[in-house]
């Protein structure tokens, strides 16, 4: 079985009997070893004996009082935020109970780059065993924002670290601490090139063609079903259609901010003009393997799926919704 995503830190975790990822100090470790969290030469003294600690008992307790204590505020905001992940992911039994609970919660206090590492590496869970290179990359839009690279008249998506743009991305995977670094060519992703995702699938530099009726939305209805599956033991079939003016959004989700304005707009019935559907990438319609677990009025009505672009051509999916949107009886049993 070939391996990828090297880089966020995989084979640092354990297994539960059900295939959860449990965390260990070796992955708590790799978190306090990060450049931001380095005290620097000028560090006060409270700041290095707590970096020292950690890296010796990743689970030791802190209180409050001695973060507070930490002189830089900078380092203070960090130490507060990395310590509230790993207080999460200490609380719950697993890395997928940690997101689900944190998403779930209504108020989520952790900067994305946390969220998104969250996601990278419990679809690296979800994801063993695939062997379709295509769906390996939909993936990644999961957890990493995407721009819409020109192409003729396709519609290509390239990652936003690697493709660049006026405010480029941060990193947003373990690979900075692990020293490596992000590729600076892009292709596209073809059947001709699909092998060499293996050995380049943590540089993320291979394009997907979105384009209506390409591997693309389709493979992203793979990756969706599968976190859906994983996450909330919901079997459900998601499949890419094209009519979303004709649709009955009676239950919609929009996977990023953008997609949930415009599925807003169209459920109060406001015609949309042809420069706003052209932000609509891709529409999906679900169908649940048991429907008694959709909610009854909307069991015959369908639940739709809709992925957009903004104005300045980026998209930042929220695979959150997917977990929170659904129109699931007693979601919390589902779990």
């Amino acid at each position: 079985m070939r391996d990828f995503w090297i880089t966020c830190g995989h084979h640092l975790l354990d297994r539960n009997a059900g295939g959860g990822l449990v965390a260990t100090e070796q992955f708590l470790k790799a978190y306090f070893a990060r450049r931001e969290l380095m005290p620097p030469d000028d560090a006060c003294e409270t700041e290095r004996k707590l970096h020292r600690e950690l890296l010796a008992d990743p689970r030791r307790a802190v209180p409050g009082e001695e973060v507070a204590a930490i002189v830089d505020a900078d380092a203070r905001e960090n130490w507060q935020f990395v310590l509230a992940f790993r207080d999460l992911l200490l609380r719950e039994p697993t890395l997928e109970a940690a997101y689900l609970a944190l998403v779930r919660s209504g108020s989520i206090n952790l900067p994305p780059l946390f969220l998104n590492q969250l996601v990278h590496v419990i679809l690296r869970n979800a994801l063993d065993g695939c062997e379709d290179s295509f769906v390996l990359r939909a993936a990644e839009l999961f957890f990493r924002p995407q721009r819409i690279v020109p192409h003729e008249h396709s519609l290509l998506l390239g990652d936003e670290e690697v493709v660049g743009g006026t405010s480029p991305a941060p990193v947003l995977s373990l690979i900075s601490m692990l020293g490596a670094t992000s590729g600076t060519g892009i292709d596209v992703l073809s059947d001709a090139n699909a092998d060499s995702y293996w050995h380049r699938s943590d540089q993320f530099d291979l394009a997907l063609d979105f384009s209506s009726g390409t591997r693309g939305p389709a493979a992203l209805a793979d990756v969706m079903k599968l976190w859906i599956s994983h996450l909330l033991g919901v079997d459900v079939v998601i499949e890419p259609v094209t009519a979303l003016r004709d649709a009955n959004l009676a239950w919609y989700v929009g996977l990023d901010a953008e997609a949930t304005g415009i599925g807003d707009r169209l459920w109060h019935g406001e015609t949309l003009d042809d420069r706003t559907m052209t932000r609509v990438l891709a529409f999906f319609r679900v169908t649940f393997a048991d429907a008694h677990l959709v909610v009854d009025a909307i069991r015959c009505e369908g639940v739709y799926l809709i992925l957009a672009m903004s104005p300045d051509r980026l998209v930042r999916m929220k695979p959150q919704n997917l977990l929170t949107g659904l129109p699931i009886k007693h979601l919390e049993a589902a779990t």
